[in-house]
């Protein structure tokens, strides 16, 4: 009886892993087969380095939206990355136990806030403050909604999913580690932040891959908050709108070329996490090695 359990439950997990393999497989026919056609029709230097998109006229020039993308994530980067991993480091290492029982519930009640939730915060609160204090104190900050307010957005986004993978990979680097280094007469942050988050990097690394999917991914919280510019970004508190945002407003009401070229733009977005993911693998072999 038992070894009819373990064969049912291994085909169940096979199973399993087969549908997940064939989902990826069917997105990825459905993007290049409706996708890359486009692409052909328009021209792939134009559509990659076109600078306007006016579906009226037939033009689809979408590097806009890639470099409002890469600014949106690079600052949403800039801004949550050291807060998250300083932050895992602190509730690995340093946080007393009585505070920890309050941070752990609230970092994870962070990651299961919906998108929306996020985005009409940044719209009620961000959008007002950099609009007052940026715009009418300092001169600079325009309407509010802009690049900089959907970085912060995304920066405070991403913050969860860094600070739970850092911790646990911290957690998971033997204590031996940390007992040698005082051993040797470190001092307990030495020990720490010189031997113990060095042995985590792979894992902490990890998470700040996941946590810039996330944040190039991301659409109702941008669309939001970041001014939604169909032109080049002009500057860090002018509008911009990123390739997610380009899809899900204007997918709605597109036909033929038109709805081609937002799928070919989902194709640009879907080879962007491609790189990540390969970028990952690549610093990780590296690490592993090394």
């Amino acid at each position: 009886m038992k070894d009819i359990k373990e064969t049912v439950m291994k085909y169940v997990f096979l199973l399993c892993a087969c549908a997940s393999i064939l989902a990826v497989v069917l997105i990825c026919l459905f993007l290049f087969a409706n996708g890359v056609p486009a692409i052909g029709k328009i021209g792939i230097f134009d559509f990659l380095l076109g600078e306007k998109w006016k579906p009226g006229n037939d033009i689809y020039g979408i590097l806009p939206f890639i470099l409002g993308s890469i600014y949106v994530t690079a600052g949403a980067i800039v801004i949550g990355v050291p807060v998250g991993i300083l932050t895992a480091i602190f509730m690995a290492r340093f946080c007393p136990p009585k505070l920890y029982r309050f941070m752990k519930p609230a970092v994870d009640l962070l990651a299961g806030i919906p998108s929306v939730v996020y985005g009409f915060f940044g719209l009620v609160v961000l959008v007002p403050f950099v609009r007052d204090f940026f715009g009418r104190t300092l001169g600079f900050g325009g309407s509010g909604a802009s690049m900089f307010t959907a970085s912060v957005m995304l920066g405070i986004m991403i913050l969860p999913t860094i600070i739970s993978v850092g911790e646990s990979s911290i957690r998971a680097v033997p204590n031996s580690y940390y007992e040698g280094a005082l051993a040797l007469g470190a001092t307990h942050e030495r020990s720490v932040f010189f031997t113990v988050v060095p042995a985590a990097k792979s894992g902490i690394m990890a998470g700040i891959i996941l946590g810039v999917g996330r944040a190039i991914g991301e659409t109702m919280a941008v669309i939001m908050i970041a001014g939604n510019q169909p032109r080049m970004p002009k500057g860090l508190f002018k509008g911009v709108r990123t390739l997610t945002s380009n899809i899900v407003i204007e997918m709605g009401y597109a036909t033929d070329l038109h709805r081609d070229a937002l799928i070919a733009t989902a194709v640009v977005l879907f080879v962007f996490i491609l790189l990540i993911n390969l970028l990952f693998s690549l610093v990780k072999r590296r690490g592993t090695n090394g």
